[in-house]
């Protein structure tokens, strides 16, 4: 029987490219739903109890990985693997975390897209190949303590400095003088932060730095 997957993503668009990735495919994966948004997922996985739900890890309201939770909360032997365009191991720990059956890039091919959602079907947690080795470093890192302050959350070395400045009470003027780099420069790293912190701004990124133990 083919594997019986739910598509869920907030744009109709990128669902409709899913469908059509996985066309050529149906003696081995059959589409039987699909959900805009995660608020319409949890009705739709219960009442067609899939063999696995393809999620977005991004989406406005709560998040792929916030889905990921409450499925697995709900259903330990759900299984959910998390496709997005972020190319960074602190989204695949924290995938992992939740306890996704696999994190890949929406580059993906098709042909390999099936046999990585067969695998995750089968029990085996599925990586995109190129992401799994910087996350095997960089957890070999971690583990030897050889890691900078926001390693832990995905930061870069200069991403962590910005952070401590910003805790500091520099404006992005400032740290951009501090560091000897762009106006601009500083935005991006700024962002970055953001992003990888989960926050949507600097109150927030500060408020995570001090709580987590990052900066003090």
């Amino acid at each position: 029987m083919p594997l019986r997957v739910v598509l869920v993503d907030d744009h109709e668009m990128v669902v409709a490219g899913l469908k059509a990735m996985l066309a050529p495919f149906r003696g081995r994966v059959r589409v039987v739903g699909e959900a805009i948004g995660a608020d319409h997922a949890m009705s739709i996985v219960a009442g067609l109890d899939p063999d696995l739900v393809l999620c977005d890890v991004r989406m406005q309201g709560a998040s792929g990985l916030d889905l990921c939770r409450v499925l697995r909360e709900r259903d330990p032997d759900r299984k959910v693997v998390l496709l997005s365009v972020y190319d960074d191991e602190q989204y695949l720990f924290q995938a992992l975390r939740a306890g996704a059956s696999g994190y890949l890039l929406k580059k993906i091919s098709g042909e390999e897209l099936v046999r990585q959602l067969e695998l995750a079907a089968a029990g085996v947690t599925v990586i995109d190949t190129a992401l799994a080795g910087r996350a095997v470093d960089t957890a070999a890192r971690l583990q030897s303590k050889e890691f900078w302050p926001g390693a832990r959350h995905g930061l870069t070395h200069r991403e962590s400095e910005v952070l401590s400045l910003m805790v500091s009470g520099l404006s992005n003027r400032g740290i951009a003088t501090r560091l000897v780099v762009s106006d601009e420069t500083v935005k991006s790293h700024v962002r970055s932060i953001y992003r990888k912190l989960g926050v949507n701004d600097r109150t927030g990124a500060v408020a995570t730095a001090l709580r987590e133990g990052i900066f003090h």
